[in-house]
């Protein structure tokens, strides 16, 4: 279901093995969250989104980086729509005793999914293009 297309290439080789990663993550996630027989789902999915909060804020590193180094237009944007991601992810607290935590993973699912899909190809992809 999650998966890095050729269509969201940046062209910037680091860049992209990184978004591949995140795609991964995310399908690891949605692969778990379906999965109704693992024993300790919910721990999984903490250390899942753990990952994710980690190998984002790396990715969100290197990205600024680049774009500093290469003198990106764009950086401001940049990072103010990566610090909007950071706080989303900040936010999400799997706690296995709550009624709401199948609700509240689609929920995060959802808003990976729009955010990698739409930040990758009409916020990322500029980058290698401005290049």
């Amino acid at each position: 279901m999650y998966e890095m297309k050729d269509e969201y290439l940046t062209g910037i080789e680091s860049i992209d093995a990184e978004h591949c990663r995140l795609f991964e993550i995310a399908e690891e996630t949605y692969q778990l969250t379906m999965d109704e027989f693992i024993a300790d789902k919910y721990d999984r999915l903490s250390d899942i989104f753990d990952e994710l909060k980690s190998y984002t804020l790396t990715h969100f590193e290197h990205e600024e980086a680049y774009m500093k180094e290469h003198n990106y237009k764009g950086l401001i944007s940049q990072i103010a729509a990566h610090n909007e991601f950071r706080e989303k992810l900040n936010d999400v607290v799997i706690d296995r005793n709550d009624e709401n935590t199948e609700e509240l993973i689609k929920e995060v699912l959802d808003f990976i999914t729009d955010w990698l899909v739409n930040h990758i190809y009409y916020s990322d992809k500029k980058i290698g293009e401005a290049l």
